[in-house]
């Protein structure tokens, strides 16, 4: 997963305010798989009407701002959504999203130098002055706009040698092998982290024979030799890869970061 926030560099499109995302070279070499908006809204004032519905049907439309063949800007909808809430999720903020997973991916096919947007919320009636938060140098970071997405890696496309075992749960195997580990934060009360709330960690175990797998030369002489205290080889994870996360820092700001070492990308013997 890969979560882009919104830049801080905005223009206008018909008196709205264009929220401008940029991806990453690495980030762009890969397929979309789902691509989510989120927003949150807020409730900035009411006519001067009397309200006493309990719960709002909240529409908010999601347009990509490109050019014509004129070159002026044009707006094309990608995206009609609607969200029941509650007046107290008005009044406090809340978030929604909108599946945007067909405007990234034909951005990603063709990609410019920013992708830019501009939402329209409004209540069905019509009858609420409702806010989402844009970037600005007064703006509360925790609420930007965000983008999650989820990518399919183009790498199978080329052939690679992969060294290491790969087995499952119900395997047999004894001899060092990489197992699945799915990690859920939330099970460890981590509610600071916004994305992923759950990835896939994998992990290390099994025997490791006489020169199985092993990493370095130094493993197989320190095996033939059995040195007094020495525990022998151990299976352990070769190659680590990172993550990328969301998540909010002692500030309450909205932080993405990739973080190393996190998957267990294939185990051998050292």
């Amino acid at each position: 997963m890969v979560w882009l926030e919104d830049l801080r560099r905005h223009n206008h499109f018909k008196g709205l305010k264009v929220i401008n995302f940029r991806f990453t070279d690495k980030v762009l070499e890969n397929e979309v798989d789902e691509a989510f908006l989120y927003i949150h809204i807020q409730e900035l004032e009411r006519q001067n009407i009397t309200i006493t519905d309990d719960h709002f049907h909240i529409n908010y439309q999601v347009n990509r701002i490109t050019r014509n063949s004129q070159g002026s800007k044009a707006s094309v909808p990608y995206s009609d959504s609607s969200s029941k809430l509650s007046g107290k999720e008005l009044q406090d903020g809340t978030w929604v999203r909108a599946n945007v997973t067909n405007m990234v991916a034909e951005f990603f096919r063709l990609p410019r130098e920013t992708l830019g947007i501009v939402v329209r919320v409004q209540d069905s009636k019509n009858r609420l002055n409702l806010v989402v938060p844009h970037p600005s140098s007064e703006s509360n970071n925790a609420v930007m706009p965000y983008i999650e997405l989820t990518l399919r890696d183009n790498s199978h496309k080329r052939t690679r040698r992969m060294i290491g075992m790969d087995c499952t749960e119900n395997s047999k195997e004894v001899r060092c092998c990489r197992y699945p580990l799915s990690v859920n934060f939330e099970e460890f009360g981590w509610d600071w982290i916004i994305a992923p709330k759950q990835y896939d960690a994998n992990y290390c175990s099994g025997e490791c024979p006489y020169s199985f797998l092993q990493k370095y030369p130094h493993t197989h002489l320190v095996h033939l030799v059995a040195p007094q205290g020495s525990g022998g080889p151990c299976c352990a994870p070769r190659r680590m890869s990172s993550i990328s996360m969301l998540y909010f820092d002692h500030d309450l700001n909205i932080i993405y970061g990739t973080i190393p070492g996190m998957v267990v990308e294939s185990c051998g013997c050292s």
